[in-house]
């Protein structure tokens, strides 16, 4: 079985990419984040062609976040427990839980696995109120991902997506850069870790190690074409999954040519 983990930037704008990916990569499960689309805008007909079943949310032209699947998709539930919501982005949220809560996570059952595709938020810098934000929403979602193997220690679970954090120095081209900026800080990175300590584990790392291994590069002044990129997409899998994780691989062959997302697809390979 083969997961992999791609935030798109928009997956009408690219979906030709996408499914020639698909196409090519022979994934099973595809979780993706910034879909940039509604639920009425998704192009569910394309995906079914190409026989993957889709659960999506998405409400305006920002976040959303969808699973694709040709293994099934059954128990879809939009959003986790208590999940935060952020009142600035009110006219772009959805009320699930009685509260604003942006379109950042679903989950499924894919098979035998349960996915989770996430878009963390971003935190736009340590000072800004978005930043407190992240930090609740990335809480809340250990609390309750913990939860899930409290209930059921055999849970096979893969909490896939873009981060929004880079956990180590290796996996930001310039720590200097970084320094005064989001994706770095030790409260991010605290918060990354804590969903080890929880008993998830990143199982693309030993299958590509850094430093300089990355899945993110910005548009802007040649990153990519220069090598400055940063690691923030990964696939976090409870202990039953994690045991059987044969290999994993970043595919930075897909950042190349035009009409490229600004990330690469992160593929895992189980048993």
């Amino acid at each position: 079985m083969r997961i992999a983990t791609w935030n798109v930037n928009s997956v009408r704008t690219r979906l030709d990419r996408v499914l020639d990916w698909l196409d090519r990569s022979d994934v099973d499960v595809l979780a993706i984040q910034e879909t940039k689309c509604r639920d009425d805008q998704f192009p569910y007909e394309q995906f079914d062609a190409a026989g993957y079943e889709v659960a999506h949310v998405g409400l305006n032209q920002w976040n959303g976040v969808a699973i694709a699947s040709r293994v099934g998709v059954a128990d879809i539930q939009v959003g986790f427990a208590d999940q935060p919501g952020f009142d600035r982005y009110e006219a772009d949220t959805l009320d699930i839980f009685g509260e604003v809560t942006e379109a950042r996570a679903i989950g499924a059952t894919c098979g035998e696995v349960r996915v989770w595709s996430l878009y963390v938020p971003n935190g736009r810098s340590p000072t800004d109120p978005h930043f407190e934000y992240k930090l609740d929403w990335l809480a809340n979602l250990r609390t309750d991902a913990m939860g899930w193997l409290t209930a059921n220690p055999d849970a096979q679970i893969v909490l896939a997506g873009d981060w929004n954090i880079a956990p180590t120095d290796d996996d930001v081209w310039s720590v200097e850069y970084f320094a005064d900026k989001t994706h770095t800080t030790p409260a991010e990175r605290a918060a990354f870790d804590a969903f080890g300590e929880a008993g998830y584990t990143d199982v693309v790392r030993p299958f590509t190690p850094g430093p300089g291994v990355y899945t993110y590069w910005d548009y802007t002044q040649l990153r990519f074409a220069r090598r400055e990129g940063m690691r923030i997409d990964f696939a976090l899998a409870s202990p039953a999954l994690a045991a059987r994780v044969v290999g994993a691989s970043i595919d930075r062959e897909e950042r190349k040519g035009k009409g490229a997302s600004d990330h690469a697809p992160v593929v895992v390979e189980f048993e």
